[in-house]
């Protein structure tokens, strides 16, 4: 056997092997990728390609070792580290949990700088537009970086899971199998140990065919569609036009955002779980809304006023007994 054609073996079997290895990656985080999206509005195409990317399909030692498949470093974190060489000697880097973990902060990431604020204006299913707005955004200073993700997420199908359906890939077929459309919708929040990110459980539902009702905290929640105000959906689910600002706690002149969550009931004024850890971009609000605590309890609970600022890794109170 020559030389020549050894090499060529060779280059060949490392491209199937890598290939192998992006196809496993795809298939073990695709659902956490879906469950981000309900949560945040990235699309689960442009989450799982970024993460193949830099992640090394999950075999980088940051994503190994750290569940940190996005190299977030630790400015403005206080949770678990990851200590490595990059830039420089023996930098910090943030240290998840869980995967999922990563690709929520990876996510509030993007929602919590103002630079990135225009990708959440485009549809979800617009993968390109996305793509492009984060080389546009300066995400990365790779100027092939947005034609890498596009094809990543073409070459595996990924745009179909932005569409609501789910893949299974074979490694070693060509092309992705499509298997029966499901997307994952968020409903009643699990348990959760210290220092993990809130994540309400999943289940398999179809919100592309019709409204699915939801719930958090137990009470029953829809998610923002494109296009809703508060006069549409009011109108859909039968309610005086006063009822679902007040239930949600802000005006009614307040835009709605895409896959915003819209409590049909008043919210509680305690939660089951002890406590919420807060997230890069979080305020009053939005932990209002994700745990289904009236905001004037969470500021009781936590002596707060409604000025102060939540920082990124603590935890807030969501019941009385909690805070004795």
């Amino acid at each position: 056997m020559s030389l020549l054609f050894f090499l060529i073996l060779n280059q060949i079997a490392s491209a199937g092997d890598f290939t192998a290895a992006r196809i496993d990656y795809i298939n073990r985080f695709k659902e956490d990728a879906i469950r981000d999206m309900i949560k945040t509005g990235v699309p689960a195409s442009i989450t799982m390609a970024q993460a193949c990317l830099e992640s090394q399909n999950g075999m980088s030692k940051l994503a190994s070792e750290a569940n940190n498949h996005f190299g977030i470093k630790c400015s403005n974190w206080t949770g678990s580290s990851f200590i490595q060489d990059d830039d420089a000697k023996d930098e910090c880097f943030r240290k998840y949990n869980s995967v999922l973990e990563s690709y929520d902060d990876h996510s509030n990431f993007l929602r919590s700088r103002p630079r990135y604020s225009f990708l959440f204006e485009i549809p979800v299913t617009d993968y390109k537009a996305w793509a492009r707005g984060l080389k546009k955004a300066g995400y990365a200073t790779d100027p092939s970086y947005a034609d890498r993700l596009i094809k990543i997420i073409e070459d595996h199908q990924l745009y179909l899971l932005d569409q609501g359906k789910q893949l299974q890939l074979d490694p070693i077929a060509s092309r992705p199998k499509e298997v029966k459309p499901t997307v994952y919708a968020t409903t009643t929040s699990n348990k959760r140990t210290e220092h993990r990110v809130y994540a309400p459980s999943v289940e398999v539902v179809d919100p592309f065919s019709s409204r699915k009702i939801m719930d958090i905290n137990g009470i029953d929640y829809v998610v923002a569609r494109q296009g809703d105000t508060w006069k549409s959906l009011s109108k859909e689910f039968n309610y005086g036009y006063w009822q679902l600002p007040k239930y949600n706690e802000t005006s009614g002149e307040t835009p709605i955002a895409t896959r915003q969550i819209i409590y049909l009931k008043p919210k509680k004024k305690d939660n089951s779980d002890d406590s919420y850890i807060i997230k890069p971009g979080d305020d009053l609000y939005s932990v209002s809304q994700q745990t289904g605590v009236k905001m004037r309890f969470l500021l009781k609970y936590n002596n707060l006023k409604e000025t102060d600022r939540l920082e990124a890794g603590k935890k807030i109170m969501l019941n009385k007994k909690a805070k004795s």
